[in-house]
């Protein structure tokens, strides 16, 4: 595991990134020393919840304007959704989707479904870190497929360039846009569906998935539960152009880093999932409380939770995803005696599916035609002329 965080570091640092770089803050951009004094500079700058809030809005517009969110074209509904080979299972289903999430750029995954009657569902967004298969991962479809049985729309879905979204490549220098993009274009999907209760909508996923998931939560309302899992550090920006490529914490008026972003899940219900040998081995110490002062200022204490495994490492395994069954199940209102249990969650009935059956395009069924194709082409699409 370790090996494959060094691997996953030195790629995407060896590609060029987009913004102003004096004002990128990426990977270790600071030491565990200098980010625990840097906390307590941040601590100093807010006391009660007036003053929480006015740098809780420079930090959200700091997001919004660093990526450059505006140049994304206003869209209203225009999914254009393909979903295809429905598979039944032991109580929750699996289709293959696609919808658009800009004229001639496609957002792929899998949809996952209860198989109750029910005429309303909470729903759950899935993004993936930079694993190898992604959403095809077996941790992956067990969550989902656990999720889905416990009650809820799941939507697991390709980070660009991962699986099938491959009309860009990963190194795009916009990436962190395009990915906040489609996550936001996956949250108006499922919104929009007619069994989906808009009022219980949740996010959650590790590593580079746990970016995307605090990220959205903190410029998007519309979440209601977070639980970025094994990311959310004071020192550690994120290693990927897709995560700090593009100038998100800092600007000539501010600094921040992914704690900050983190916190402004408050006071919705938020999860914290760290472990020992990853970037987040400090967050007893230095994140979760910083976080909790926040929640502290909304009386919303008992809507933020913390799990630490000391002696685990950087995934998404076993125990950090019961302590996330148990999460969603009680803010999403789930079921969670739909799944056995004796002495822990049994998630044996899970079918992990061969990726081949997860696939929506194929020989059989070809991608649209006239897709954008390549970086410079979307790049120029959206007004970045391939710079």
């Amino acid at each position: 595991m370790q090996l494959f965080i060094r691997i996953v570091l030195t790629a995407c640092f060896s590609i060029g990134v987009f913004g102003q770089d004096a004002m990128l803050c990426m990977g270790h951009y600071w030491t565990e020393d200098e980010a625990n004094v840097m906390m307590k500079r941040f601590k100093s700058e807010w006391d009660d919840l007036p003053t929480w809030e006015k740098r809780a809005d420079q930090i959200k517009q700091g997001i919004i304007e660093g990526m450059q969110l505006s140049k994304m074209p206003e869209l209203s509904g225009n999914f254009n959704a393909i979903i295809r080979d429905k598979k039944v299972m032991d109580g929750y289903s699996v289709e293959n989707i696609a919808i658009e999430s800009f004229p001639g750029f496609y957002i792929t995954g899998n949809i996952y479904r209860p198989t109750d009657q029910k005429d309303k569902h909470p729903a759950l967004l899935c993004p993936h870190g930079h694993w190898e298969n992604g959403r095809m991962r077996e941790d992956m479809q067990i969550r989902s497929a656990v999720l889905a049985r416990m009650g809820a729309i799941v939507f697991a879905y390709d980070m660009v360039g991962f699986g099938e979204s491959k009309q860009v490549d990963h190194d795009i220098p916009i990436a962190l846009l395009l990915q906040t993009w489609n996550s936001k274009r996956v949250l108006d999907y499922l919104i929009s569906r007619p069994d989906v209760d808009n009022t219980r909508i949740g996010i959650t996923g590790a590593s580079g998935g746990g970016t995307q998931s605090f990220i959205l939560t903190a410029i998007d309302d519309r979440i209601k539960v977070s639980a970025p899992v094994v990311q959310v550090s004071a020192h550690f920006f994120g290693g990927c152009v897709c995560e700090s490529g593009m100038p998100i914490h800092r600007s000539e008026g501010h600094q921040t880093n992914n704690v900050e972003i983190a916190a402004l899940c408050a006071p919705r219900p938020l999860m914290l999932i760290s472990d020992g040998a990853d970037w987040t081995r400090n967050t007893p110490q230095i994140e979760y409380p910083y976080i909790r002062r926040v929640y502290e200022r909304y009386q919303a204490e008992h809507k933020l939770e913390h799990v630490h495994f000391p002696t685990e490492q950087h995934d998404y395994g076993y125990s950090k995803r019961t302590a996330v069954y148990n999460f969603m199940a009680h803010h999403l209102k789930l079921n969670s005696k739909a799944i056995p249990y004796d002495k822990g969650y049994n998630e044996d009935f899970v079918t992990v599916l061969p990726r081949e059956e997860l696939l929506l395009f194929n020989s059989r069924n070809p991608r649209p035609e006239n897709l954008w194709q390549g970086n410079d082409a979307v790049m120029t699409y959206l007004g970045f002329n391939g710079n």
